[in-house]
């Protein structure tokens, strides 16, 4: 968000940041870090709860971890009416910048910068391009490939269902291990009647966007050990079959394939995030921790007990299967 703060500006999107982080720890962290925007503490996680977000997976038995919203994002319009929101259940999981202002602007860009692979047939461009972070893969950060159409005016292509016989529009990705391909998201289509067959069918016409997300995880660039190599390549399979008013052409079979950078992500400067090979802040983070957990042991002192006794549980267990195998 911060690296991105400028495209946000550019486009006249206000940003803030919530958490149940106290304002000093949000003033420190933010003159480190350089933050540009509003960070806004909400330390009794009031405004997390109000809005739903507060993380159901972390107890109170988990101590000083409870109270953390769930990672995501509300996009509202200037009538603070919420337009968009993108949420996942892990902060290993997020949102590229530029997806977030792709929805507030409903609109998508291409990257110039971005690696990009494009083919011509039968009139019909197809574009295959990566959307935020230059085309780079980091751990969790979802970025948004994009299949591009440019379909000459007259030609449309099928959306499903598509009878016996005709071939919908179809995208699959594959790529190494550790790289998750989330459904892909496609534009409305519209109904075409074809009179020479007798069959209404869903089409798309013009400039047609295809998006399918996707991220990497740690077994392809994790935050715990360096990169294993400087980039990766994915394979993109299309298959679509076009038509004018009257008459179906033939399908065709596409493949594309990019080569993306990896990237490694910035941690926090802990003990137990640094020495693997990442960007390490130069935010001390100790000072925040020992104010969270006094904190919250002031306002619950059982439940450090309780977290304790639940890690030492937890650790009796792993040693019995770890004896069991």
């Amino acid at each position: 968000m911060r690296d991105a703060f400028g495209k946000f500006e550019a486009n006249g999107i206000k940003l803030y940041a919530l958490s149940y982080d106290d304002q000093e720890t949000l003033k420190e962290f933010g003159r480190h870090h350089q933050i540009p925007y509003t960070l806004l503490s909400d330390i009794d996680s009031a405004v997390i709860k109000q809005f739903g977000l507060l993380n159901t997976e972390v107890s109170k038995s988990d101590a000083f971890l409870y109270g953390i919203p769930f990672p995501g994002v509300y996009i509202c319009d200037e009538n603070g009416i919420v337009v968009s929101k993108f949420f996942h259940d892990s902060y290993k999981k997020r949102e590229s910048p530029e997806a977030l202002i792709d929805a507030a602007l409903g609109s998508i860009v291409i990257d110039e910068s971005a690696p990009t692979r494009s083919v011509h047939k039968d009139e019909i461009a197809i574009t295959a391009s990566v959307r935020g972070g230059s085309g780079s893969l980091r751990q969790g950060i979802i970025r948004q490939l994009i299949v591009r159409f440019a379909l000459p005016e007259g030609l449309h292509i099928y959306g499903d269902p598509v009878p016996e016989g005709l071939t919908a529009t179809a995208i699959s990705v594959t790529g190494p291990e550790g790289l998750q391909v989330m459904p892909a998201k496609y534009p409305p289509s519209s109904p075409l009647r074809l009179e020479s067959l007798g069959v209404e069918l869903q089409v798309w016409s013009g400039q047609v966007d295809i998006v399918i997300p996707i991220y990497a995880t740690g077994e392809l660039a994790s935050e715990c050990r360096p990169l294993d190599a400087p980039s990766t390549s994915l394979s993109i399979d299309i298959h679509y079959q076009a038509c004018n008013d009257t008459t179906c052409l033939l399908p065709i079979q596409q493949q594309l394939s990019l080569e993306l950078p990896l990237d490694v992500i910035e941690v926090p400067n802990l003990p137990m995030h640094t020495g693997h090979g990442q960007r390490e802040g130069g935010y001390d983070s100790v000072p925040a921790l020992r104010r969270l957990l006094w904190r919250k042991i002031r306002h619950n002192p059982f439940r450090l007990i309780q977290f304790i006794l639940k890690n030492r549980r937890l650790e009796r267990a792993a040693r019995r299967r770890q004896r069991d195998t």
